[in-house]
């Protein structure tokens, strides 16, 4: 009887907080969601870092490829937990369909099933998402993809972890700062009789 009660206990104590954490992955490729980007000054091309285009409440730096990692960039915030790394996207050094699998088996052990399926229905793009929430009402995406065909996408098996709640409060912040300033716009302006020249190549 007092076997089984400190089985127990163990099993409340050391392996269910493992297993919560497990359900909110934070760590990948050696980074972790919510750390500061000085940290990984030796991993990361510092001199790289600049901000997102469109997105200027974020900025992504590239990474110095680690074992089994082919590029990857680390986007952290600027407004509302500045320096504060939000997303980690990295690209496999396997290409091949064979890895994916693999990977994804591994995936779905630690993970459990993707949430979704965000590749296309032919397959030429396969993409798996997984979602993720915890106490502190912080949401984390994340998606493991893999393209064989399709050129202007990443060719090979990429991974992409976002902590899409602080994203979303970067951007808050961000707006929340910026200045209301009329932007000039062509839009009013009348096209002229020979628009489709502009419109269109030649």
């Amino acid at each position: 009887m007092k076997k089984t009660f400190f089985i127990v206990l163990y099993v409340v104590l050391f392996l269910a907080p493992n297993s919560a954490q497990a359900k909110f992955p934070v760590h990948l490729g050696g980074f972790i969601i919510g750390d500061d980007i000085s940290n990984y000054t030796n991993l990361i091309d510092m001199k790289t870092c600049r901000e997102v285009t469109y997105n200027k409440y974020l900025a992504e730096g590239e990474i110095y490829p680690g074992p089994g990692f082919k590029t990857g960039l680390i986007a952290y915030g600027l407004c509302d937990r500045p320096n504060k790394i939000v997303r980690i996207k990295l690209k496999y050094q396997d290409s091949s369909k064979k890895f994916f699998n693999k990977l994804l088996k591994q995936y779905k052990k630690r993970l459990g099933d993707p949430d979704e399926y965000k590749g296309d229905p032919f397959q030429t793009v396969i993409a798996w998402k997984w979602s993720f929430s915890n106490q502190k009402n912080e949401r984390l995406s994340l998606t493991l993809q893999h393209n064989a065909l399709v050129e202007d996408k990443k060719i090979g098996t990429a991974v992409k972890l976002t902590l899409t709640s602080q994203v979303e409060k970067e951007r808050a912040c961000f707006m929340a700062k910026k200045p209301n300033k009329d932007k000039k716009s062509h839009s009013g302006k009348a096209v002229s009789k020979n628009m489709w020249e502009f419109f269109i190549p030649y």
